[in-house]
């Protein structure tokens, strides 16, 4: 399968990307924004586009025009303000959803947060975060695209621990961006996923074994 993967110069799509570089099963095009980026995906071998999220929903098309599937693991980042939060988080999203039906490419992934789905759960120091999120999930949930969001707990920038849960705790809420990456590897052509939403965290399992256990 080839694998559109936006943000791919972030944290977790770089390691995604890498994964799907060793891959034998799957080939990856990179999507970034600048041209210097484009550079250091090439000269690792891996294919890239240029498109931007706060572009066009036709630029972004014709990005991924050939691919199979798309991988959505842009965020705007701590350091920005709530206004890019809503341009990238929720709109960008939004437009890779139009992109992916325009495209002819039916397989979305998505990252979303922990309980972006969960109202009641949400933080409020970070609550419009969550909105976009949300939306996000929601206008993905009313596409006819074949689905899966998955929903990291607190990402940390620490080795893989390699073991899973789908059930968060007060005490069990965090996941390393490495582990977050193998999840979405794992689950690109995994049927038991498709069509589902899932909290992931660190835990006992394997992702294998751990995504068992989804219900419909």
């Amino acid at each position: 399968m080839k694998v559109f993967v936006v943000g791919a110069n972030g944290q977790i799509g770089t390691q995604l990307t890498n994964l799907l570089k060793q891959s034998d099963d799957h080939s990856v095009v990179a999507m970034v924004r600048k041209e210097e980026q484009a550079k250091k995906f090439e000269e690792k071998g891996i294919e890239a586009k240029i498109a931007d999220l706060e572009g066009s929903v036709e630029d972004i098309a014709e990005a991924a025009k050939g691919c199979d599937a798309i991988v959505f693991s842009a965020g705007s980042g701590g350091q920005t303000g709530y206004d890019k939060t809503l341009l990238i988080d929720l709109d960008g999203a939004a437009k890779t959803i139009e992109a992916a039906e325009k495209a002819g490419i039916h397989r979305y992934v998505m990252v979303s947060s922990l309980q972006a789905h969960n109202r009641e759960n949400w933080s409020e120091q970070i609550k419009p975060y969550y909105v976009a999120k949300h939306y996000a999930e929601k206008i993905l949930l009313q596409s006819n695209l074949n689905y899966t969001i998955v929903r990291p707990g607190r990402l940390l920038n620490e080795p893989s621990i390699g073991k899973f849960s789908l059930t968060a705790t007060p005490d069990n809420f965090s996941i390393p961006r490495e582990d977050v990456a193998k999840v979405l590897f794992e689950v690109i052509d995994n049927k038991n996923t498709f069509k589902r939403s899932f909290d992931v965290v660190s835990g006992e399992e394997t992702i294998t074994d751990a995504l068992t256990y989804l219900e419909d």
